[in-house]
């Protein structure tokens, strides 16, 4: 049996544009895919594979280090390198898509390449922290780009989406989120509005019935009502989304809309055995599941939990991820993972709807996950984000003291601060906030978050967001401002 530190071949080419160790990188991911390597194989030695390259030492751990970030390789101490165990299907079988050809499954043919307000104020929800994305990296990448821009680069993008950024997408679900999936499944759009405009256009009907989130996030919940959907609100609780209480509302519903990683607002994930319900339930009654994966890669406590879709046999989950929480919000670039059976009308969709995104940044986003950027980003975006969030929560404690609750989900980037009953009853979460923002903060209601009328079982406090909280003396200054806006 061959060893396979001996089958492995690695060609260099110094003169090619892409750096060496990025050469290096894309050579392994080769012989995985093409099964010259596998799973549990030992790879060479840093120095072993520096000597055969010619190549600084150096070089060759920088690869490694890339591999290892992506989930490609494991470090096993003095046992040495070996390729991941864990690897996904997706990654180990490119000739998946010729599968499903034989097996009839249809797929699309790609096309010819052709919170209100919009200021980043303190606290407000759901923005990354823009003082640490790797500016410097990112205009080299897009410099480079523009640089090297040809004709085809000029005409008008795929509607589906830049081939590259599709089959990274694909590539990195499949190692982080547990979402086997082919590039044709992914489709990249403007936003996560856009996004859902795609699904609703491609499978839904005049009147149909989805589950949404109680509560849930508002900005996805007043498009859904002016699309003319028939929103359920099924309640949520520590364990997610209450399935039961869903089959009760409307059990014949076309969708249902969650957030299972992370809870919009509230940060619950949705349980194991909630989600085998869920499943259970639309293949049962052949609804579809949108799964908003938003901001998942942030967890603070183990590894990111694989995505409900890991789980759907029945392919009847549509993955929603975006760019905007990992990277920056002005990009404007989600992506849908569109189920097997309904490939075909997303992409004939698409076609009709749009121009895709531009091709400049798609290029640039494919560019910063290839080269490993991406991977490195997140990495120290979780730790930062574990201890803004904490330096942020400790402060907001301070100040209010046994008048509100600090919320401390596993992962995501916000805080739900609830409030203590006043003399009277609940506090009016919403007049605190319009006091808050008229101090500069961007903090939202959390009664707002609800469907309808307000109750008096309606939840009060405030969404905040903490990845831009850059200090303990910053935080403290916040949380005496948000404090001054509650005592009115």
């Amino acid at each position: 049996m061959p060893n396979p530190e001996q089958a492995l071949k690695i060609d260099i080419d110094r003169h090619h544009a892409l750096p060496v160790y990025l050469q290096i990188c894309e050579r392994f991911k080769a012989a995985i895919a093409a099964g010259h390597l596998k799973p549990g194989d030992r790879v060479p030695a840093l120095r072993g594979l520096a000597t055969q390259l010619n190549t600084a030492r150096g070089t060759v751990e920088m690869a490694y280090d890339i591999l290892v970030d992506e989930g490609y390789l494991q470090m096993r101490g003095a046992a040495g390198t070996f390729v991941s165990s864990s690897l996904p299907a997706s990654v180990l079988k490119p000739a998946a898509r010729r599968g499903r050809e034989r097996s009839g499954v249809p797929h699309a043919k790609p096309a010819p390449a052709a919170g209100p307000g919009h200021e980043a104020r303190p606290l407000r929800p759901g923005l990354p922290a823009l003082d640490a994305f790797p500016r410097k990296v990112w205009s080299r990448i897009i410099a480079h780009r523009a640089r090297s821009v040809d004709l085809a680069s000029l005409t008008y993008p795929d509607p589906a989406g830049f081939g590259p950024l599709r089959e990274r997408i694909a590539t990195y679900l499949g190692l982080s989120r547990g979402v086997e999936c082919a590039p044709e499944q992914v489709f990249v759009t403007s936003g996560y509005r856009a996004s859902l405009e795609l699904i609703l256009r491609s499978l839904a009907k005049p009147d149909d019935r989805a589950w949404f989130e109680e509560p849930g996030y508002f900005l996805a919940r007043d498009f859904l009502d002016q699309a003319g959907l028939k929103l359920a609100p099924v309640p949520v609780d520590r364990d997610g989304l209450d399935v039961d209480a869903g089959q009760a509302l409307a059990p014949h519903a076309r969708f249902a809309i969650v957030t299972p990683s992370h809870q919009s607002p509230l940060g619950a994930t949705l349980s194991l055995a909630r989600r085998m319900k869920l499943l259970e339930w639309a293949g049962r009654a052949g609804s579809w599941i949108i799964e908003d994966d938003y901001d998942s890669e942030f967890r603070y406590a183990g590894r990111p939990l694989p995505a409900l879709k890991s789980l759907d046999v029945d392919d009847r989950v549509i993955y929603c991820g975006t760019f905007s929480k990992v990277l920056f919000p002005g990009l404007r670039l989600s992506y849908v993972v569109a189920p097997e059976r309904a490939i075909a009308c997303f992409a004939q969709l698409t076609t009709s709807m749009n121009a895709g995104p531009p091709y400049l940044l798609q290029a640039a986003v494919a560019d910063f996950i290839a080269q490993g950027h991406f991977a490195r980003h997140l990495k120290r975006m979780r730790a930062l984000y574990a201890e803004r969030r904490e330096v942020c929560a400790r402060a907001l404690e301070k100040a209010f003291g046994d008048k509100a609750r600090i919320e401390r989900p596993a992962g995501g980037m916000h805080l739900v601060m609830l409030f203590s009953n006043g003399r009277t009853g609940p506090v009016d979460d919403v007049a605190i906030v319009a006091r808050a923002q008229e101090a500069g903060l961007g903090v939202s209601a959390l009664s707002s978050w609800h469907i309808g009328a307000r109750t008096k079982r309606t939840l009060r406090g405030v969404v905040l967001g903490f990845a831009n909280v850059a200090d303990e003396a910053e935080a403290a200054r916040l949380a005496r401002l948000l404090r001054r806006a509650y005592d009115g």
